[in-house]
């Protein structure tokens, strides 16, 4: 991955650039904006360009193709164990980048997800940030960069990575995936500026089977228990996409709700599903609506420390339904 490869972020590459050509680059950089847009893309192609063989991340060169498999020996990512780094991983790369670099001339660490630094990570960091070693780079990626010490970001020179426009994303789906006009502005919505949702495994859910999820929570009605169940035992099985429907339902609820107030349909989401949105609104209300986005989040916040899910699932559809 190249920076020319990168879709957009045209400013950050420039910053890059520039700091490379002029060999001025921080000792530490945090990458900072909402996951999947293409954060973790520039900081390998920022270790790209600094172990190329060519100078210039050529992706011929055995250190390029290191680095796009991640395991250059110089290349060190950090991610968390479980829901949070901790301190024994951070020790664990202090004592890595301590040492001499072995095919490169830098050592490059870049920790994914830095807003999991528990504690006592984020002080032993700290340290390295205070007294870099000559000879490494650190780069911090996160989507929640408020959850950092302050200390750690003011010992950071930091590039804000923003989401794409719709527009600007549809376009880039259509050329890219050759999905139709109308999909590829879905795509685009659902996604929410993300890259990693847009082209991810994910498409079906999305473009497919959205619909069917959709029209299973508007059929349930208050004291329908079978199906309610059936349905809370559904999305309970489908752990991995879990969140996704989630956002899915919230997007379908937003669309009622933008309706409801006289908006435009160009600020739906859910464009494909008109007739279902324009039939939907008339049973509901603005109270009822934001009633059942309210029962969406307590769901994500159960589900965030673990409880049962189908529990979680089934007190959210029955609150729902009773909206």
């Amino acid at each position: 991955m190249t920076f020319a490869n990168i879709i957009d972020h045209e400013r950050q590459k420039e910053i890059l650039r520039l700091a490379l050509q002029n060999q001025r680059l921080a000792h530490a950089y945090l990458f900072d904006g909402p996951e999947g847009v293409g954060k973790k893309l520039m900081a390998l192609a920022l270790a790209r360009a600094l172990f190329c063989e060519q100078g210039d991340g050529c992706g011929e060169c055995p250190a390029c193709r290191k680095v796009d498999h991640l395991n250059h020996p110089d290349l060190h990512l950090l991610v968390p164990d479980g829901t949070q780094i901790k301190i024994d991983q951070v020790r664990k790369l202090q004592q890595d980048i301590s040492l001499r670099p072995l095919e490169a001339k830098v050592k490059i660490c870049v920790i994914d997800g830095a807003e999991a630094l528990n504690i006592a990570a984020a002080n032993a960091l700290l340290k390295t940030l205070e007294e870099p070693l000559p000879g490494t780079l650190l780069i911090l990626l996160s989507a929640k960069p408020e959850m950092l010490l302050d200390t750690i970001r003011s010992r950071c020179q930091r590039l804000r990575f923003n989401r794409l426009s719709r527009p600007r994303l549809a376009g880039i789906l259509e050329n890219r995936l050759g999905l139709s006009e109308q999909d590829a502005k879905v795509m685009a919505a659902l996604s929410n500026g993300s890259f990693k949702k847009a082209f991810g495994e994910n498409r079906d859910l999305y473009l497919n089977e959205r619909k069917k999820l959709i029209n299973a929570l508007i059929s349930l009605s208050n004291g329908s228990i079978f199906p309610l169940f059936e349905l809370a035992q559904k999305l309970a099985e489908d752990k991995e996409n879990l969140t996704d429907i989630l956002d899915i339902f919230q997007s379908f609820l937003r669309d009622l709700l933008l309706m409801l107030h006289g908006r435009p349909e160009n600020e739906l989401v859910n464009i494909d599903l008109r007739e279902t949105l324009y039939a939907q609104q008339n049973n509901e209300s603005v109270n009822g609506l934001l009633k059942k986005l309210e029962s969406l989040d307590q769901a994500r916040f159960h589900l965030q420390r673990n409880v049962n899910r189908q529990l979680a699932m089934e007190a959210m559809l029955m609150e729902m339904t009773a909206a």
